[in-house]
């Protein structure tokens, strides 16, 4: 038996800035992973590999540090996990293809 439970939160006005700008970097660095993905599949017909994904981050940190201030890396390394796993539902026929949140 599984049991739900649900809970209602009232973050501080703080801590709502601090979601929102987890939030903005999370749906930047998805939009750019799809990008680079559908670019890279145009041009050799294969996809990218979650390590791939993984290796964008440290250079794009340096191109840009709001990444390294805004957010915990652990929230971007589970949006590449999360892409990854949208990519491999969608070549084995599970899912559609992933779009833009």
């Amino acid at each position: 038996m599984l049991k739900v439970v649900k809970v209602r939160l009232y973050p501080t006005n703080e801590q709502e800035i601090s979601l929102a700008k987890s939030f903005g970097c999370a749906r930047w660095f998805y939009n750019y992973v799809l990008n680079a993905c559908i670019q890279h599949y145009e041009e050799t017909g294969k996809s990218l590999k979650l390590s791939v994904y993984k290796a964008y981050l440290p250079q794009l940190k340096v191109e840009h540090p709001w990444l390294k201030e805004d957010c915990y890396s652990a929230v971007l390394q589970c949006v590449a996990i999360n892409l990854n796993k949208a990519y491999t539902n969608f070549f084995e026929g599970r899912a559609k293809f992933p779009s833009s949140p």
